[in-house]
């Protein structure tokens, strides 16, 4: 006992010693990177590397900085970046900006937000160079803004046009005599194809393709505008990949030149007439945001509240909108007199329909009260368009993807799986006939399948009555653009599901004017993010186990995630059809 008694006490000892290690370790990375504004010379360059994923609202971990694998990684915050873009317009030292995207982690309407405020930094009269050893289709669309475009020698321009893929599982649940019990509404609701096809329904290709199409020609058009080209030589270009060689994107106009790093440099230094021996000053994004003061003075608050992630239930978490976390600071910013207006910043593929309607009823209550707009980023659909359709006024870029009014259930049969592959068998005693309906160890007869499509049925008839209310439409024009089908923001402009196309900095303005506050105001960001300590503290252990698990499966780890998804598809969604990633 004597020994176990000082082993206890020495292992815990050695808990605190490492807590408080922790502690102090990235107490002193604070106050080491808590550095006084960045004094900025005359001639000098913003340094814009874009290496990390762009977020809505930015996350700084120290931990990530000295490779200690937890929590979150560190992210530019779209906000932030349009702030230090906006900012360095006004400075008269910044001559210019050097944009690189060499990873580009961003989706295409928060890319589109970006290119907006480069342009809005060119109208200064300021340059924007971009330099890139590879270009992936998002980073080209970007780098497409700048007045020069350079590339390694070496490197790599990827212009062919968007795709789409789907993965399937319907032949992994066959080979596991698995069967999931699907119940849905609407041709186009097709989140629950990977489960019951081994291919993708025609209607499920005609929606993929139309929104393709938008998002694809919308970065044509731009793309030509920017380059001088025009858009028949664009779109020929992005068809028949005719740039496949770095010359070759030369020879067409995509580049302006293929050239080393150090080739940059020295243009650079022409550009804002430096001597070839001096040092170019080039300021990181990193650095520069500390000369930038988001906070303004004044009574009058537009509360902007962030919702990115699927919606769940509960609390949720960083990366998901929890109905009761979202509905608290939804009410608190109602209540508040202080807040004059309130714009929503979505970016889900929505999620749990009880959870969605929980955040509609909230955001409802509130545009009685004071104006709320939804401004939508990457994605906005299903549960992401239902929050949106409770707001006076929806604004989404060109190329957000939304709709996908439509909901669906999915109840898994084990039986077979249980009996023929581990041997394990089920015996039920019921009180009443349907007391066992919602099993999973048989499936379920004729009567309960007819309970639960019902209950599907009426979900989907709230959802259209809702939206046609919201959108002062009849419930039959809803529906004909309805069915879960999914719509790029300016197609769904043009069917009445959107009022404006615009970026975040419209939704804020339409907000402070609808509360007639647009002379006076600021902005002010909820949720409050957590501590890095709190975020460490949390996902300690269950990046510790993703690590594990990516090592051992190495690039089947995707369809282990997606497979480990299909756990979420609990009760009524509306979701997004299918994790989508346009390439």
């Amino acid at each position: 006992m004597k020994f176990l008694r000082n082993f206890l006490a020495s292992f815990l000892a050695l808990v605190i010693f490492s807590v408080l290690g922790v502690l102090v370790f990235v107490g002193v990375i604070a106050v080491m990177s808590a550095e006084e504004t960045v004094k900025v010379s005359s001639k000098s360059i913003l340094h814009l590397n874009l290496d990390r994923p762009i977020s809505e609202v930015e996350f700084e971990n120290p931990f990530g900085e000295v490779g200690i694998v937890a929590s979150s990684p560190s992210s530019i915050g779209l906000v932030q970046l349009k702030e230090v873009i906006a900012h360095a317009k006004s400075n008269e030292n910044i001559e210019g900006i050097l944009l690189e995207s060499p990873r580009l982690m961003a989706g295409k309407a928060t890319v589109e937000e970006i290119r907006m405020a480069l342009e809005d930094f060119k109208s200064s009269g300021k340059f924007v160079v971009a330099y890139g050893e590879y270009y992936t289709e998002g980073a080209y669309y970007l780098a497409s803004v700048a007045d020069e475009i350079y590339m390694h020698p070496e490197g790599d321009l990827e212009f062919n046009g968007l795709s789409a893929n789907v993965t399937f599982l319907k032949g992994l649940f066959d080979k596991l005599n698995i069967e999931p019990q699907i119940f849905r509404v609407g041709q186009f609701k097709s989140a629950v194809e990977p489960l019951m096809r081994t291919d993708m329904s025609e209607e499920n290709r005609l929606q993929l393709t139309s929104m393709l199409n938008s998002i694809n020609n919308h970065s044509i058009a731009n793309v030509a505008k920017s380059r001088g080209l025009s858009e028949a030589d664009v779109k020929q270009m992005s068809e028949e990949m005719l740039a496949r060689q770095p010359e070759d994107a030369v020879k067409y106009g995509l580049l302006d030149s293929l050239t080393y790093y150090d080739g940059v440099i020295s243009f650079l230094k022409k550009k804002v007439g430096k001597d070839e021996d001096k040092d170019l000053s080039l300021v990181k994004y990193e650095k520069y945001k500390k000369n930038v003061g988001s906070f303004k003075s004044s009574d009058n608050e537009v509360a902007v509240i962030v919702a990115s992630g699927e919606i769940t239930s509960g609390e949720g978490d960083m990366n998901t909108i929890g109905s009761d976390s979202f509905v608290k600071e939804i009410r608190k910013a109602r209540k508040d007199d202080g807040i004059k207006a309130i714009v929503l910043r979505i970016n889900s593929p929505g999620g749990s329909f009880v959870a969605s309607d929980i955040m509609w009823r909230e955001i409802k209550l509130t545009s009685e009260v004071k104006p709320v707009i939804a401004s939508m980023s990457d994605v906005a659909a299903s549960g992401g368009y239902y929050m949106s359709m409770a707001c006076d006024t929806i604004v989404a870029q060109p190329n957000t993807i939304t709709g996908s009014i439509g909901i669906f259930g999915v109840i898994f049969n084990f039986k077979d799986f249980l009996n023929d592959k581990l041997g394990v068998t089920n015996e039920e005693v019921n009180t009443g006939k349907f007391s066992g309906m919602l099993t999973v160890t048989r499936p379920l007869t004729e009567e309960e399948k007819a309970i639960v499509q019902e209950d599907i049925n009426n979900g989907y008839e709230t959802f259209v009555t809702k939206a046609a209310q919201g959108r002062g439409m009849t419930v039959d024009n809803i529906k004909s653009v309805a069915s879960g089908r999914v719509w790029t923001g300016e197609q769904a402009k043009n069917n009445g599901l959107v009022d404006i196309l615009g970026d975040f900095d419209d939704a804020v303005k339409i907000a402070a004017n609808a509360a007639g506050v647009q002379d006076d105001y600021k902005v002010r960001y909820y949720p409050k993010q957590r501590s890095i300590f709190e975020e460490f503290f949390k996902e300690l252990e269950g990046d510790t186990k993703a690590e594990a698990i990516k090592a051992e499966l190495g690039e089947l780890y995707p369809y282990f995630e997606m497979l480990k998804k299909t756990e979420n598809l609990k009760g009524v969604q509306a979701r997004l059809p299918y994790e989508l990633n346009l390439n």
